[in-house]
């Protein structure tokens, strides 16, 4: 058997690998975070239409791709960034809290822009193996 030629460390070096990757995978509570960030990253870079995947097939059914990109970037609201805070999760659903830092210019130019940050909650569901956001 060729895994008897190779040396013991490659053995195990694959092994390992392969037990890595299946961190990784979608499924992974883990990627809530980084898929929550991803999300709203592409909303700051007026990306609405890459968000768009992140959310639950459901959702997606109910709305065209371009109308929610057209309402995501043509909002009032610059959003600057997003930070994730921490994760809830029971099973199949996970309550995510993300910072989201934001500019907004006041009506009339009298004040300008106001710049905070807000702390959000957001849910996301696992659909078949892969997570996704669940809007209000």
């Amino acid at each position: 058997m060729i895994i008897d030629k190779l040396p013991k460390f490659a053995v195990l070096a694959a092994c390992t690998l392969v037990a890595l990757a299946g961190c990784t995978d979608k499924a992974n509570p883990d990627n809530v975070d980084r898929r929550s960030v991803e999300r709203w990253n592409h909303l700051i870079a007026h990306e609405a239409e890459k968000a768009y995947d992140y959310l639950t097939p459901g959702f997606r059914e109910t709305q065209t791709r371009e109308v929610y990109a057209t309402s995501m970037n043509n909002r009032p609201m610059q959003w600057k960034g997003a930070t994730f805070k921490r994760k809830e999760c029971e099973e199949d659903r996970c309550t995510v809290y993300l910072d989201v830092a934001y500019a907004l210019k006041m009506p009339g130019g009298v004040a300008g822009t106001v710049a905070s940050t807000s702390t959000l909650t957001e849910t996301w569901i696992r659909v078949d193996g892969e997570w996704f956001f669940l809007p209000k």
